[in-house]
């Protein structure tokens, strides 16, 4: 079969190459200590869960609108207005299937061929591929960790030209737990103001996953003469653990909003009916319930950064939120494994984790920015626990 060239230009995702190399792995019964998992390892709340299920018991397994049912929309409004101050008429907010699908259509009702798409580099993994899928031109601008791996004012001004049609913002940051603070927010608006033809697009989906003393901002809030110039993604999947349910929300002006809910019901129409009803509840609720895994990720944050920092070669910085460290990996570089293999880059490294430690973490490469390699600290103690050990003792074997 001839395939789209478009498809030419997307690379496969080592995330996913790990994890399938790993699940082979244990299926050949190998103890793999799996840390790649971008998702909390708790359960959905249990009020959520019987959202869902009420909701097929009530019948509400038809078509809703494209858009989502209107009580959703009316509590993803009133969440926006009490936690980010922020008002959005009910025509600026659209449900989509997930977050993931809602940054899709934006970009896709958007951008043109050669358009330009600034992304601070580490970045999600899936920013690249979907401009990329447009056949517009990513922008990938490194930001170093002497810069808390996030975008200045003077980097993103030597980044824009002409062609640049949107600046993806994500605070805090997959993969690094990077948080903008008000001022640099600000300092980025400012050099915005110049430019009224650049979109930005706020990817918001680790909001309220912060760590003292940290707060989150997010730049309609700061900067609202920009906010018709804003497309805020969001959804349930981090915040509320429903990866799997699928749901995901914009804000943004109503023309955009307007685009993506025609391309969405031509593509796949109306978010799961059950799963609206499920988000509904959770946002009616709040995230009252994460009080408590909260202090137990930032256990494991603090455990993991203080168990890698032993490790010679090894550097790890302090991530303010998310579930993720991104340790340096640098003074590794050059060295030998038992086997006599060069590790000559973080894909190098990771593989010999994965083979010879049996511990499953992603390469740096995968967000653009080596050589470092990240690690999911959203699973068990006795885990991380476990992995720490191993990859100290990896480490230890490499001369």
């Amino acid at each position: 079969m001839l395939l789209a060239d478009r498809l030419q230009k997307i690379s496969p995702s080592l995330t996913l190459a790990i994890t399938a190399k790993a699940a082979l792995l244990k299926s050949q019964g190998h103890d793999i200590l799996s840390l790649g998992a971008g998702e909390l390892d708790i359960d959905t709340p249990v009020f959520i869960k019987e959202a869902g299920i009420a909701a097929i018991h009530k019948g509400y397994t038809k078509y809703t609108a494209v858009d989502g049912i209107l009580d959703l929309k009316k509590a993803i409004q009133k969440k926006f207005q009490d936690e980010n101050n922020l008002s959005y008429d009910l025509n600026e907010i659209t449900v989509n299937c997930g977050a993931k699908h809602s940054i899709f259509n934006a970009l896709y009702a958007t951008l043109n061929p050669e358009d330009e798409v600034i992304i601070p580099t580490p970045y999600w993994v899936s920013y690249e591929s979907i401009v990329q899928m447009m056949d517009a031109i990513p922008v990938l601008v490194p930001c170093p960790e002497n810069d808390g791996f996030k975008l200045t004012a003077a980097t993103l001004e030597k980044a824009i030209t002409t062609k640049t049609k949107w600046l993806i913002l994500n605070s805090p940051s997959n993969p690094t737990g990077a948080i903008y603070t008000k001022a640099e927010l600000e300092n980025l608006a400012t050099v915005l103001r110049k430019h009224p033809n650049i979109y930005i697009l706020s990817d918001d989906i680790y909001e309220h996953v912060i760590y003292p003393p940290h707060q989150f901002y997010t730049l309609a809030t700061l900067a609202p003469d920009l906010k018709d110039r804003i497309l805020i993604v969001n959804g349930v999947s981090k915040c509320f653990s429903m990866t799997g349910w699928r749901i995901g929300y914009a804000a943004g002006p109503v023309a955009l909003i307007k685009a993506i809910n025609i391309l969405q019901s031509h593509s796949t129409s109306n978010p799961c009916s059950i799963s609206q009803y499920a988000a509904l509840e959770g946002l009616k609720e709040g995230v009252g319930f994460l009080k408590e895994p909260l202090k137990e990720l930032e256990s494991r944050r603090n455990y993991v950064v203080e168990s890698l920092n032993t490790i010679p070669g090894i550097q790890c910085a302090l991530p303010e939120g998310a579930f993720y460290v991104y340790p340096s990996c640098k003074g590794l570089m050059g060295k030998k494994t038992p086997k006599g293999q060069c590790i000559e880059s973080d894909t190098d490294f990771a593989t010999y984790l994965l083979e010879e430690a049996l511990v499953a973490v992603v390469p740096g490469i995968a967000f653009g920015l080596s050589p470092y390699f990240r690690i999911s600290y959203a699973t068990d103690m006795e885990t991380l626990q476990k992995a720490c050990i191993r990859i100290h003792r990896a480490c230890d074997q490499l001369i």
